[in-house]
């Protein structure tokens, strides 16, 4: 992780009336729409596969956590 750059290559910058719009954009949006936008953005970033499923074997839940 040393060696990870971001690329800036595509950031511009803008106002803060600008961003408030981008930020309104979402509004009329439904909320599965707007969870596959968050969904796609966070792909993108930590660069998964689109097919990528979550490991689960290793999950477990307690009930209690003294009883441990």
């Amino acid at each position: 992780m040393e060696n990870m750059k971001m690329d800036r290559s595509w950031v511009t910058k803008s106002t803060f009336k600008e961003a408030d719009n981008h930020v309104n954009f979402y509004d009329d949006k439904t909320p599965r729409e707007r969870l596959e936008a968050a969904c796609y953005i966070i792909k993108h970033v930590f660069q998964i596969d689109e097919n990528y499923k979550m490991d689960k074997t290793i999950t477990y839940a307690r009930k209690h956590a003294k009883s441990v």
